[in-house]
């Protein structure tokens, strides 16, 4: 009988959960655009003389969203992601189209704007609850839990105006997400405080995530989409240019970063033509496709010069965002000023922190370069696969030798040349993954 009542429950649900809980049709956001202040005055007193251009910041979007879904929502800066989640919060007023939600919608964008600075923390809560259309009693409720995740201790009592920007953060970011939302909208604000904080914060979205929120997730980091969203979009200039499943989503995103695809198909395959191979070339120049760093510390002695240097895949195609599961080249041009023995090469892998997480050099390896004369020019291959955790990482190169003393003599150096990022399709603790081969069985079967 049991049985049969859980099946009647799992019935009544599918519905539910197939049930649209956001729908938007044919929405378009158009900006104004004045190149002098009197040009707007001009317009006011003038109607029938226009003075300005127009931007487009999104145009003819359409979604349906259902319950429990999370929607990863990529692209590029000035993409349009930001204005399409002000839209649907209701911060910015669409120029045409429609949204319709059903249910409780929490924003963790535009922190604390609700918030006044006279008031306190405590009293900011209540504030912040009766914005979100809850009465005093649920605020009430919720009072403890919020307190006890923003964790500011005795501030609460004092004015908001006199907090930190951390504090405040946090604060905000308590009242927005302990109010039982049924549609949760994020943009990269998962990571505010120290990392206790947003510790807490990644396993409150993991309770959304197991509740069956709707969640819109804006982020720039490709781990995050394939950690925790089953949907994907991609904007490019205002525009939908791919809706679906979240791997090939991530594909496609990679190719337009890479500036490898085109543009204005929906989801065309990745196109290489003979320009394209041609600056791949080894005689071409490899930089110019990558992230470089503007920062980047440089010194040597000038016997020999890091000219090139980049990171492919195995077709040879320049990657700022790597699979920590596939192998790549990380490779570097080096042109000798002098003659010398036995010159190597080295790379170096650091995180966002400066630590050094992983490197090696030619060596190390046992491998022998012999005499080399000067003005030639080597390419060093260094091909593996960077096990990293996923996140952002510096690639650093270098040419060296030894004196006939056994000194090291630090020919040129690139500290923190490229910036790049790694990316996992599983989830992992740690600085890098162990690459596990696990086997299960039972005892004495």
């Amino acid at each position: 009988m049991s049985k049969e009542i859980n099946l009647e429950e799992q019935r009544s649900e599918e519905p539910e959960n197939k049930e649209n809980v956001l729908e938007i049709k044919d929405l378009c956001k158009k900006y104004k655009m004045y190149h002098h202040k009197k040009d707007r005055l001009f317009e006011i007193l003038l109607p029938h003389y226009e003075r300005h251009s127009t931007f487009t910041a999104l145009e003819d979007f359409n979604l349906e969203l259902k319950k429990g879904e999370i929607l990863g929502i990529l692209g590029r800066n000035g993409a349009g992601k930001s204005t399409l989640l002000k839209m649907i919060t209701g911060v910015v007023t669409p120029t045409s189209g429609s949204i319709k939600m059903k249910g409780r919608i929490s924003s963790l964008l535009e922190l604390g704007t609700a918030f006044n600075p006279e008031l306190t923390g405590y009293e900011n809560i209540y504030q912040h609850g009766q914005i979100m259309g809850l009465t005093q009693e649920e605020v009430k409720a919720k009072e403890q839990e919020i307190i006890d995740f923003a964790d500011i201790g005795e501030h609460l009592s004092q004015p908001v105006k006199t907090y930190s920007s951390g504090m405040f953060a946090r604060l905000a970011f308590a009242c927005a997400i302990n109010v039982d939302p049924d549609i949760l909208i994020v943009d990269e604000v998962l990571s505010v405080g120290d990392m206790a904080f947003q510790l807490k914060c990644f396993k409150k979205f993991e309770q959304f995530k197991k509740k069956g929120k709707t969640i819109l997730f804006v982020t720039h980091s490709i781990s995050d989409v394939l950690n925790n969203c089953n949907r994907t979009i991609i904007l490019q200039q205002g525009k939908k240019i791919f809706d679906g499943e979240v791997k090939e989503g991530v594909e496609e995103y990679k190719k337009l970063i890479t500036k490898m695809k085109d543009t204005e198909g929906t989801k065309g395959k990745n196109k290489i033509t003979k320009d394209t191979v041609k600056a791949l070339d080894d005689k071409a120049e490899w930089k110019k496709h990558f992230s470089l760093n503007p920062d980047m510390v440089t010194y040597g002695n000038n016997e020999a010069s890091i000219f090139d240097y980049g990171i492919f895949d195995e077709a040879g195609q320049p990657l700022t965002m790597i699979d920590n599961d596939e192998y790549v080249d990380i490779k570097l041009k080096v042109q000798l000023n002098q003659d010398m023995e036995e010159p190597f090469a080295s790379v170096t892998i650091k995180d966002f922190h400066g630590k050094e997480m992983c490197g090696n050099n030619t060596n190390f390896l046992n491998i022998s370069t012999g005499s080399c004369k000067k003005g030639e020019e080597y390419i060093f291959d260094f091909k593996q696969k960077l096990r990293l955790a996923p996140g952002k990482y510096t690639l650093s190169v270098s040419c060296n030798r030894f004196n006939e003393n056994g000194e090291l003599v630090i020919m040129h150096r690139n500290y923190d040349a490229l910036i790049f990022e790694v990316t996992s399709q599983r989830k992992m603790v740690g600085c890098f993954d162990m690459d596990p081969r696990v086997k299960f069985k039972k005892i004495n079967e």
